[in-house]
């Protein structure tokens, strides 16, 4: 083996704790496609900041052979999902190799290496089972992000976890701090428990981001599976079950990763106060704290737009902003044969699409809809755009829904391939950023912090980050949210009529009638979304609250007096 590792650039002493990232995805550059979502937005950002602070942290993912998926499109303009190879010529061979057991079987792992100068990250290292010594079964678990076969995913977790925990040893690179951004590798607790047999220094190296509140982002599975397969790394399973305080058949990863981490946090306030009262009855799960997503300033911003804000050149920001009203209406011209125009209000609904996220709702009275996007005087054009879960059928039935409508619309179009490049189109292209999720159900939503580096105006529901940020009618709109307790279809009525209403009197009257105040929104979104919600703080304060042992009493003492307030 002639890889040899020593961490490429020289820490700022304040950064001077060895931080090992583990996440599932992470979307650094439209060149490779290793991200779903939110998750991977927030990793990229999370490893850019850290070069950029010169942090002591090295992140571990998996190089996931067929991406997630390629969005493509049917004969129809339906949603079409491609799996197709992927090949990165900038990633260097280690030629570690080493095993896992996944299922009683020795499979082969091999990593690469994303050195910090090829895209100005951390070093992140890419962990693949995609070797000749495997069987094609064992070959699977590094082929797609996200599995729809359960068992895959759990020998994903495995080599996520474990894998990662032994490529440090051969590296013999040695953390002081486990980073699980998300419970995805959650056989990494584990692994270092087999190790150490002592739960207070595994709880002394773990600290845990829990990003969701869904369903889906917090999976239960039988104990007996994951027991089979190795995700417990052959503790026996009496002593799975004390050290979990485990007492059926099911696993919940996230209550297990909240029991065997030293200090937690969700990723903005509102959802710690959802968190808490998710978890608050459990026994010994670890302090909960806040620390707000954000996203990188230096990749994401439009630097020409705060030359502007800086300086008052509110005609140099309009200028931006009609430039890339201009780059986004090519790819719309090109995938949709809709021309646009740079005059009128683009309002832009892009994210991963989720039934909560509730791309439709615009849908929801057409009669009110037909109102808005059939005026003459004062027009509009809409752009949808996200890529679903590909096993996803109620959402891709979304998708396929609002590309079905916007057939009969030339001023509205669903857009395929939202990556990184197509997502910084979109929002140096918007106008209006549109963000309508189900209250409490988005924990962050990071899409709208890199839309106001941009010059788009987030209209939005106040979950997630929002609330932190927004001043109505100031730098943003707030969509007055339905009482809480009402069903789905009810609340879903009260806010898309909210948002009727708010469009055809507030927004769209501003954009034509009140074109500086429409820029005095720009540039005041433009300075409030920094620095607070740029990723430099972010990082900064992980180290800060999470990874240096010695500030961690004064954060239990902070969530413990929360989880009382809660209560």
């Amino acid at each position: 083996m002639n890889f040899s590792f020593n961490h490429p650039y020289k820490f700022a002493g304040e950064y001077a704790v060895p931080v090992a990232y583990f996440c599932m995805e992470y979307a650094i550059h439209q060149p490779l496609k290793l991200y779903a979502g939110g998750l991977g937005f927030l990793a990229g950002s999370h490893m850019r900041s850290a070069y950029e602070l010169k942090q002591n942290m090295v992140g571990v993912g998996i190089l996931w052979k067929y991406g997630y998926y390629d969005q493509v499109r049917k004969s129809d303009q339906a949603m079409d999902v491609l799996f197709q190879e992927k090949i990165y010529g900038f990633l260097v061979n280690t030629e570690i190799k080493f095993s896992i057991q996944v299922s009683g079987h020795d499979v082969w792992v091999t990593a690469l290496y994303l050195p910090p100068e090829v895209f100005h990250t951390a070093p992140l290292f890419l962990l693949t089972t995609d070797l000749p010594e495997n069987d094609y079964l064992a070959k699977t678990i590094s082929f797609k992000l996200y599995d729809a076969n359960p068992q895959t995913g759990i020998a994903a977790a495995i080599l996520l976890g474990v894998g990662g925990a032994k490529l440090f040893e051969h590296l013999n690179w040695k953390p002081e701090r486990y980073h699980l951004n998300e419970s995805h590798a959650l056989p990494l607790i584990f692994y270092l428990y087999d190790r150490y047999k002592n739960i207070d220094l595994i709880k002394e190296k773990m600290v845990f981001t829990n990003h969701t509140p869904e369903q889906a982002g917090n999976p239960q599975t039988d104990f007996m599976l994951l027991e089979k397969m190795g995700f417990f790394c052959g503790i026996p399973a009496t002593e799975v079950r004390m050290i979990a305080k485990l007492d059926d058949h099911v696993l919940d990863h996230t209550l297990t990763a909240l029991r065997l981490s030293g200090i937690a946090n969700g990723v903005s306030k509102k959802h710690v106060n959802t968190l808490i009262k998710m978890w608050q009855a459990y026994e010994e799960i670890c302090p909960i704290i806040s620390i707000t997503n954000a996203q990188n300033f230096t990749y994401w911003a439009d630097h020409e737009m705060y030359d502007g804000a800086a300086t008052n050149d509110m005609a140099g920001i309009q200028k931006r902003k009609i430039t890339g009203k201009n780059n986004l209406f090519e790819v719309v011209a090109d995938q949709t044969g809709e021309i646009y125009d740079e005059k009128i209000l683009t309002i832009v609904f892009a994210k991963r699409f989720a039934g909560y996220k509730r791309a439709d709702l615009l849908f929801h009275d057409m009669e009110r809809f037909n109102q808005i996007v059939n005026n003459a005087d004062r027009p509009v054009q809409i752009i949808w755009a996200g890529k679903p879960y590909p096993m996803d059928y109620p959402a891709i039935g979304i998708f396929d829904k609002i590309a079905n409508i916007t057939k009969s619309y030339k001023n509205c179009s669903v857009l395929v391939g939202y990556e990184l490049k197509l997502s910084k189109l979109l929002k140096h292209g918007a106008d209006v950023w549109l963000n309508v999720p189900r209250l409490t159900h988005e924990a962050s939503g990071t899409s709208g912090m890199a839309a106001a580096m941009n010059g788009a105006i987030n209209v939005s529901t106040p979950d997630g980050w929002f609330p932190e940020f927004a001043k109505d009618k100031v730098n943003s709109f707030i969509i007055p949210p339905a009482p809480a307790g009402l069903q789905d279809f009810e609340q879903d009525a009260i806010e898309a009529a909210n948002l009727y209403d708010l469009l055809e009197k507030e927004i769209i009257p501003m954009y034509y009638d009140y074109p500086d105040r429409w820029l005095s929104l720009i540039k005041n979104s433009l300075q409030d979304v920094v620095p607070f919600f740029g990723s430099n703080r972010m990082a900064a304060e992980y180290y800060d609250r999470m990874y240096t042992l010695n500030n961690r009493i004064q954060q239990i003492n902070v969530s413990e007096k929360s989880i009382h307030h809660v209560h």
